[in-house]
């Protein structure tokens, strides 16, 4: 499962920093905010596996 939540953080982080770059490029200063919110999205759940990765660790 952590591997699927890996992919779909990356695809948000991509999708996100697409995003922006269209807002910048536009002008549009919503796509660019909308942008960077998926970024900020994709970092917290790439923590949250991290996290997860680190407890499972040291359970084991």
């Amino acid at each position: 499962m952590a591997i699927e939540d890996r992919i779909d953080a990356t695809i948000k982080n991509v999708e996100g920093k697409i995003q922006e770059a269209v807002g910048e490029f536009t002008g549009d200063p919503q796509d660019q905010a909308e942008g960077k919110a998926k970024q900020v999205e994709a970092r917290v759940q790439h923590t949250k596996e991290n996290l997860k990765e680190k407890v499972d660790e040291k359970l084991s």
